[in-house]
């Protein structure tokens, strides 16, 4: 007999690999890698320009993938790296990666937007504390393995 708490888990994990799944599926009707996909995603939550360091920190991906990536973005004029002092470079969109990031990143952003926009106020409240509370013991939990 399975325990409930493993049954919740299970469901838990598949809902995230098919969230996964599905920003996978965006990204390649978009023309994408997932990486590019997520940076130019960051790059449009913070307003069109962040902290590579930022970059790194909110994907997730490794700073050899964000580098990667980035020097494309780069190559293709989608971006500007800008010395902001000691090492710490911010990356700017271009105009040319303004346009870009709005024919992709911003067209997913729109569609969570809008999903966001029909739930009522408390379910999104509730789904993000709940969201945060999860990732904040998991964190904590992590730091003792």
């Amino acid at each position: 007999m399975e325990h409930a708490s493993s049954s919740n888990l299970k469901r838990y994990n598949h809902l995230i690999g098919e969230i996964e799944a599905t920003y996978h599926e965006a990204s390649l009707k978009l023309g994408i890698s997932d990486s590019v996909s997520m940076i130019l995603y960051t790059i449009c939550n913070a307003g069109g320009s962040c902290l590579l360091n930022d970059i790194c920190k909110q994907t997730g991906l490794s700073k050899q993938t964000v580098h990667s990536a980035i020097r494309k973005l780069e190559v293709q004029d989608f971006i500007n790296l800008i010395p902001v002092g000691g090492k710490a470079k911010k990356v700017v969109f271009t105009e040319k990666g303004a346009v870009f990031a709005k024919s992709t990143a911003l067209r997913l952003i729109e569609i969570e937007n809008n999903i966001f926009a029909s739930w009522s106020q408390e379910d999104v409240q509730k789904y993000l504390e709940l969201t945060e509370r999860f990732l904040l013991y998991l964190r904590d939990r992590v730091k003792t393995l």
